[in-house]
């Protein structure tokens, strides 16, 4: 039977020759990470042995990482105490994947889980934070569960009941223009398909251009998959996936990639040019409400943040950073910027391209979530408009239900730092 990058995964994880969309497996889990959830998680998992007279058991200590990132540091007592619980269940049940408040290997769960080789082509990876899907980017099938759901593989080792979905397949020509890029790319597919185009489904990215994207750019558009509404984004894995692991990652033992069948079924395709794409912005207060630059182009905004698990990445900062080098953010615009880990805050500074970002007056913080879904610094004040490289611009997603929220790529957010204005870099 002719099988998509997700059924391959899911039988070899079911124990199955093969399977087909529809069908409900159990699939064995490679790893499950939580974030701060983790406290939710910890009270969950312990209720399933109550009764039963049996010692709350991990089945795996070593296929569970924990990774601090939405709140940090703390900035209640509550969260503290939380932490607190966290690190110390960690401590009690050997869970070698905890990453804590550090500047040397801390960071964003999205970013840790391929920064330390934790994610492998082929694996089925579960994470209590919807966008789980980020690590499709290294050919895993990667989706986010709740906490009632993760304190079960916790204890099994297996995801309960999952209904294999569908795939559709994007396939991405052309060259990328000057200053547009993956984030313009995903945001382009999300207007096409709508917050609901792609529900209970795969998005499976294939062509030349893929081909060519770097995993960062790759992680961006898995990252946002579910904004669509999709389980899961996959870029099969291929030589970029191998480079990446071994290079960036340490990895050095096999790493075989999972490909789909030539005959595989898919429910549809999506086809994208991006030769003529030009940049897009997500406008509030939807995701799917994507317009070309030159239908906000001159809209004033008070906060621009460069950052995330979707845009915090080197390459991002060394865009921002080259567009305003020599260049001040515009008087009445804050701008904040968030690596994606403590490692990536590290090469920034080593490259200068920190110190590009401060001379120009960005404040650059800690690696970190807070700001983007509105929980932990940069809060927008009444009536402010924020211009962001995040992934999400709900009715108040950062903060305030009384602000706005535009998604961009960082070109366009440096670009507009400058001026005040959401401005096309490509015409500055």
């Amino acid at each position: 039977m002719a099988m998509t990058v997700a059924e391959k995964i899911l039988a070899r994880a079911a124990g199955l020759p093969s399977v087909a969309a529809g069908d409900v497996v159990e699939p064995k889990v490679d790893l499950a990470m939580s974030h701060e959830n983790a406290a939710l998680v910890i009270n969950q998992f312990q209720e399933v042995f109550e009764g039963t007279g049996l010692e709350p058991t991990i089945w795996d200590p070593s296929r569970v990482a924990i990774i601090f990132d939405h709140r940090v540091p703390a900035e209640s007592p509550k969260t503290a105490t939380n932490q607190k619980k966290v690190r110390e269940f960690a401590a009690a049940n050997g869970i070698a994947k905890f990453h804590d408040i550090r500047g040397d290997t801390g960071g964003i769960c999205h970013q840790i889980l391929p920064e330390f080789g934790y994610v492998r082509p082929g694996y089925v990876v579960v994470g209590t934070d919807s966008h789980t899907t980020s690590h499709g980017a290294l050919g895993a099938f990667s989706f986010g569960i709740g906490a009632t759901e993760m304190a079960s593989v916790w204890s099994l080792g297996f995801a309960v009941n999952i209904e294999v979905p569908e795939t559709i397949k994007v396939v991405v020509s052309g060259e990328f223009p000057p200053f547009v890029g993956a984030k313009d790319l995903i945001l382009n597919v999300i207007g096409t398909l709508t917050a609901q185009g792609a529900n209970y489904k795969v998005l499976e990215f294939h062509g030349e251009t893929i081909r060519r994207m770097s995993t960062s750019g790759r992680i961006a558009i898995c990252n946002m998959s579910v904004e669509a509404g999709a389980t899961s984004g996959i870029v099969p894995g291929d030589e970029e996936t191998v480079r990446y692991l071994r290079e960036e990652s340490g990895v050095t033992d096999p790493i075989p990639c999972v490909r789909p069948d030539a005959d595989a079924q898919y429910i549809r395709t999506v086809a994208v040019d991006v030769s003529s794409l030009v940049p897009q912005i997500a406008c509030p207060h939807t995701v799917d409400n994507v317009k070309p630059i030159s239908a906000v182009q001159g809209t004033r905004v008070q906060q621009i943040v460069i950052g995330s698990c979707t845009n915090g990445r080197l390459d991002d900062l060394a865009m921002a950073a080259g567009i305003l080098r020599g260049k001040k953010v515009a008087q009445g615009t804050r701008m904040l910027v968030f690596p994606a880990s403590g490692r990536i805050f590290a090469q920034a500074l080593e490259q200068g391209y920190v110190q590009d970002l401060m001379r120009a007056g960005a404040v650059v913080m800690n690696a970190g979530c807070g700001p983007c879904l509105g929980v932990h610094e940069g809060a927008l004040g009444d009536n402010e408009t924020a211009l962001s490289t995040t992934n999400r611009n709900f009715k108040g997603r950062m903060g305030n239900p009384k602000s706005e929220v535009y998604l961009c790529s960082p070109a366009v957010a440096a670009a507009s730092a400058i001026t005040g204005v959401i401005t096309d870099p490509r015409i500055r």
